[in-house]
């Protein structure tokens, strides 16, 4: 069976290798035949490895003969591309066959030469001729065939064994070692580092594989110091993509690259051979130390090898070539922030080899390669931060021999690192920035997670526990804060972002819509001056969340001293103080500030020491709202003290923008400005804000006691005019109501609602008047919501105290004035609330003619006295008047019962006023003495408080207040000020509305006559008003929401309630109808058109024939004696035509 299947594959090469031998002269006529062959025998032989049949040695001559016919035949440089690579090709799968194991060296060395000869291109040297990327790539292929090893897979496979291949490895590195063939080696070397920065990325990605195989296993020990400069070289140029594609190399590429450099670096100058040759001393037992106290030198160590190409490493060369070395690597710190994981990954690989091979001889490069490992942990792929992080567990290892001087570097590092950041800061080096704020971030996290899982895991890292304790002294009291605190804070200049983005129009407006749950908003960022990458400025808030976490309570004497330089003022070192101070102790808490469905809260036990400090902190930053206003924002920014003591080494870098200024004719140079702190009162507020609310996420149920404190900040800020302010209060407000498991803001002012009345009340006072708290009270109503009625009482006897106390104070009146009509708007916002009144008008045919009306009277008046009862005219003997058993009752009880009968008994008896009815009554009487106000809004606010009033109260409440004030009401028709007669129109038609039987006549005899003349006027100003309508026809305004507006709307619904209730007289009636023709225009606003039509069909019930004489006359010629009439400039046919329609209807 196998000679059969053996018959059929030679067969099968037959068809091809016979003609092929025919064909070996190539001629330009026979290239196209022989490249044609040469692509049939490769995928003959593909097939054939894909059946898995293994080539015999016979078959493999047989195969090979053909080709090197062709070789032999031709000159190598007049073999076309397209053939020399086919030809290499197919000795590339032969090799990848068993005839790697059994080819002689010299057949073997004949392949290498022919292929390092098409990479060099010494074959078509001098012939004008260069071979293509894709015949290079070929011939690269084929001598990394020819140099790998093989895998433990393709020993089973040929049915090897493990030990043949490293035999047959060793024979060949032998051979390539051989003083004849290093020329040759170093040769293909060279020409590798050329390809490997192609353009051609197969070319590229496996001149790195050969790069790799020759540096790691074929190149001597004594030659590998020579060729490092240029591998080194050569290798970062093509990791960054300095290249001459200019292209940016990808991850296979960087990670090949990192690959070569390993090897090159691991054999050159790695410990090993470093300690063979006498470059460095290892000291690992007393002998190594009596040898290096003996003061051996490096002349006693052992030579190298004779070969002219070898190099010594000695201690002066290894000074030189690691100083060189350590440049090259620290120009690949962008590496670490490279998008393709495959590219973190081998950067991983390499920083974790090299430390581990060259801790003696590379001790400068160990931070740079440790901060590489430590940024890497903390990528986003897991596929990099988990090889990373067991690197450094494995490096960190007891068995590892570089344990000891690891740790002891990681905590140098830190305090490097975190005295570097306000040197760069100044020097807008983000990126540098952004790689020590990741490095310290991965320092603290390597000793909190991964120090508590292989603590869990036993593995027993004890000196974990070191590095933490170096942290906490670091942050503690003997850790220098003042020496690092106040650089940092010198160049920490924090800023509001330009614009706040928020998904409503702001907090305030967003409630004064009606809303009473607040929605889950989430804290405004913030940004730094000196840092342009908002990546940058969150690496710097983890790295001081890292520090607080992984310091424990160690880091609150740091928090502390944070806290006492930020609340010492409101410059932006105080903003800065601050902002440290709550990165920490979100650390150190585990409580991280966020909206509701973000926020992290860890389970962990809370120090009382942290308690402490929490509970304090928030006494002390509520204390700051408690300065005047004057104090706080008053006084102009000013320069404060000069911080050139605090950062001298700062002072040497200068950033500026746009030209510098020359002052010419002056002699001698300007002096330099002094520095000086700006103050930030409003971002102090806000970080303060976020620091109240961090209290409340670490004290938790147990900052309720300190609600009396903390609830008026917060709701001050909401009010504020500042935008970030208001939106940091409203993420605050949301955080705490979370923090303290209320279901939400809304609930948290109702539990509280007498702490924030009393904080209030305290600063309403001669000694300390905050104008701002009535806005405060404003908000709590607003957020109250319904349930303000039972709350309410004590916000209205404060709100008149205080106005009868400062009654002269306008902004103090004007603001509790506000405060009262926003507790009658949230009570007439409910449905619950309103009075059902009596149909306020009768119509005139539910009226009864005047005899049978006259009747009805006179029946009422003759029997008025007549009992209810009907007398039983059947006579029944005595009876008791009584049940019986109650003859001895009191006579006390029984008229008390009568009484109460009778009370009930009558119908014209008022029910009694609800909580809600009652609040409203003792609003309403008590602010009619401010209808005479001298200050313009406080006389519209009492207005409009009395129009939301009217819903609310029955008659009994609400007239005789009314009747009182209407001579006020009527004078502020006349007021010089629009909006204060506008909202007058609007009380005017509220009583027309709900109580029109008390004010129809009023609205006929009081009213009307000043409606005629506010039209006539209002029809003058319009003409000269910015805002009217303009063309032909034109009525009021284009908006709705100005006052002649809304004036216009309140007028004709006011009268058109009027026409409804009385017949008035026809004079009043005809003026009426000819003064609100002009509303009918199609030129006025569609409201006015749609009110106007109302009214004239109220008229017309009444008078249809006044309605069409007007209306007929205004649109057209009718009779000549109404000839004046006719309007031509008003179009009001459409309405006119829709009005009529409608009394026809009815």
């Amino acid at each position: 069976m196998d000679e059969e299947r053996n018959q059929a594959v030679f067969q099968k090469f037959k068809k091809t290798c016979v003609p092929l031998i025919g064909s070996s002269l190539i001629t330009p006529s026979s290239v196209g035949n022989v490249v044609q062959l040469l692509m049939e025998l490769t995928e003959t032989l593909r097939e054939v490895r894909a059946s898995h049949y293994r080539l015999t040695s016979s078959l493999i001559s047989y195969i090979f003969f053909p080709l090197s016919t062709i070789l032999r035949r031709n000159p190598s440089s007049e073999i076309p591309d397209q053939i020399l690579e086919n030809v290499i090709t197919i000795f590339t799968i032969i090799l990848e066959e068993d005839w790697w194991w059994n080819c002689d060296l010299r057949t073997w060395e004949q392949l290498f030469m022919l292929s390092g000869a098409i990479v060099t291109g010494i074959e078509t040297k001098g012939q004008g001729k260069t071979r293509s990327d894709e015949t290079k790539d070929v011939a690269v292929q084929a001598l990394v065939a020819l140099l790998r090893e093989r895998t433990h897979e393709e020993c089973r496979r040929y049915q090897k064994d493990a030990n043949n291949a490293m035999a047959r490895l060793a024979e060949i590195k032998g051979h390539v070692q051989g003083a004849n063939f290093v020329p040759v080696l170093g040769q293909i070397l060279d020409s590798s580092l050329a390809t490997c920065m192609s353009h051609h990325l197969p070319l590229q990605r496996h001149s790195l594989q050969l790069l790799d195989l020759l540096v790691r296993i074929y190149i001597p020990d004594g030659l590998s110091p020579s060729v490092l400069p240029g591998i080194i070289s050569t290798m970062v140029k093509v990791a960054l993509g300095i290249t001459p594609s200019k292209l940016s190399s990808k991850g296979e590429v960087v990670a090949g690259a990192l690959t070569v450099m390993q090897g090159i670096i691991l054999r050159a100058i790695g410990d090993d051979i470093c300690v063979q040759e006498g470059a460095v001393r290892d000291v690992n037992d007393l002998d190594d130390l009596t040898q290096l106290a003996t003061g051996a030198t490096e002349d006693s160590a052992p030579g190298t090898s004779n070969s002219p190409y070898a190099t010594r490493r000695t201690g002066s060369w290894l000074r030189g070539t690691a100083s060189q070395l350590h440049i090259a690597i620290n120009s690949m710190t962008s590496l670490t922030s490279h998008p393709n994981p495959i590219a973190s990954r081998a950067l991983v690989n390499f920083s974790a080899a090299i430390l581990n091979g060259t801790s003696l001889t590379l001790p400068q490069t160990r931070p740079l390669l440790l901060s590489f490992l430590l940024a890497l942990s903390l990528s986003d792929f897991d596929s990099v931060a988990k090889p990373a992080q067991d690197s450094l567990m494995e490096l960190l290892s007891p068995s590892s021999q570089v344990h000891h001087a690891l740790w002891q570097t990681m905590i140098q590092m830190a305090r490097d690192h975190l005295a570097a950041i306000p040197r760069l800061l100044p020097a807008h080096a983000d990126a540098k920035v952004e790689h020590s704020a990741k490095v310290i971030e991965a320092i603290c996290a390597l000793c909190v997670t991964l120090s508590d899982s292989s603590h869990s895991q036993g593995r027993g890292l004890s000196h974990l526990p070191s590095i933490s304790l170096g942290i906490g002294k670091l942050l503690g009291p003997t850790g220098g804060i003042e020496k690092w605190g106040w650089p940092l804070l010198s160049v920490l200049e924090l800023l509001p972002p330009a614009i706040v983005v928020t998904d409503s129009s702001g907090m305030q407006l967003l409630l004064e819509n009606g809303s009473l749950d607040l929605p889950a908003t989430a804290f405004p960022s913030m940004a730094l001056k000196n840092v342009a990458s908002q990546s940058t400025f969150e690496a710097l808030e983890r790295m001081m969340r890292s520090l607080g976490r992984a310091s424990a309570d160690e880091c609150l004497y740091a928090a502390e001293w944070f806290i006492g330089v930020g609340l010492g003022g409101r410059t932006n070192m105080s903003v800065a103080a601050l902002w440290c101070a709550a990165k920490l102790l979100e650390g150190v808490s585990g409580v991280r500030l966020g909206t509701p469905d973000q926020i992290n809260m860890e389970s962990s036990v809370k120090s009382n020491r942290l308690s402490k400090l929490a509970r304090g902190l928030a006494r002390s930053l509520s204390d700051l709202w408690e300065e005047s206003e004057q104090e706080e924002m008053g006084e102009p920014a000013q320069p404060t003290a000069n911080l050139d003591g605090l950062q001298d080494e700062n002072l040497l870098i200068e950033y500026r923008k746009g030209l510098a200024p020359i002052t010419l004719g002056g002699r001698g140079s300007q002096g330099r400005p002094q520095r000086g702190a700006v103050k930030q009162p409003s971002l102090h507020k806000a970080i303060s804000l976020q620091l109240i609310s961090l209290t409340c996420g670490i004290l938790q149920s147990r900052s309720t006691p300190l609600f009396i404190y903390t609830l008026y900040p917060v709701l001050h800020s909401i009010v504020a005019e500042d935008s970030y302010v208001t939106e940091t209060a409203a993420a605050s407000l949301a955080f705490i109501s979370y923090s303290t498991s209320f279901a939400s803001p809304r609930n948290l002012v109702l539990s509280n609602f007498d702490y924030i009345l009393d904080a209030v009340s305290r600063r309403f006072t001669r000694r300390w008047l905050d104008v701002n708290a009535t806005k405060v009270l404003v908000l709590l109503v607003r957020l109250a919501g319904r349930d303000v009625v039972d709350r309410a009482s004590d916000v209205v006897e404060e709100c008149f105290d205080r106005l009868d106390e400062f009654h002269g104070y306008e902004i103090v009146v004007e603001g509790l004035i506000e405060v009262l009509l926003e507790v009658v708007k949230v009570v007439e916002a409910e449905d619950d609330a309103h009075v059902v009144h009596e149909s306020a008008f009768k119509g005139e045919g539910d009226l009864l003619p005047g005899k049978q009306r006259l009747d009805a009277f006179f029946h009422w008046f003759h029997h008025r006295h007549d009992s209810g009862e009907e007398q039983d005219s059947e006579g029944h003997g005595p009876a008791p008047r009584r049940p019986w058993g109650e003859e001895h009752e009191a006579p006390k009880a029984e008229s008390a019962q009568e009484k109460e009968g009778d009370k009930a008994s009558d119908p014209m008896a008022d029910r009694p006023p609800t909580p809600a009815q009652a609040l409203t009554k003792q609003i309403v009487s008590r602010s009619l003495y401010f209808l005479t106000h001298g200050v313009p809004t406080v006389r519209a606010r009492i207005l409009l408080l009395l129009c939301s009033a009217v819903p609310i109260l029955p008659e009994s409440g609400l007239l005789p207040s009314i009747h009182h004030a209407w001579p006020f009401i009527l004078n502020r028709l006349s007021d010089p000020e629009q909006f204060v007669v506008s909202a007058a129109a609007q009380l005017i038609e509220a009583l027309a509305k709900h109580m029109g039987s008390f004010m129809s006549r009023r609205i006929w005899e009081d009213v009307w006559p000043r409606f005629r003349s506010m039209l006539n006027n209002l029809e003058a100003a319009d003409a000269n008003n910015a805002l009217a309508r303009r063309g032909r026809g034109a009525v009021g305004t284009e908006s709705s929401y100005t006052h002649s507006h809304r004036l216009y709307r309140s007028m004709l619904k006011t009268m058109t309630a009027a026409v409804k209730g009385v017949q008035a007289q026809d004079a009043a009636v005809w003026d009426l109808t000819m003064s609100c023709r002009r509303f009918l225009s199609i030129g006025a606003h569609d409201e006015l058109q749609m009110c106007a039509r109302d009214l004239y069909k109220a008229i017309g019930q009444n008078n249809e024939d006044a309605v069409w004489l007007v209306l007929s006359a205004t649109t057209q010629t009718v009779d000549g004696s109404v000839a004046f009439m006719l309007m031509e400039r008003w179009e009001i046919e459409a309405n006119v035509n829709v009005v009529l329609a409608g009394l026809e209807d009815t």
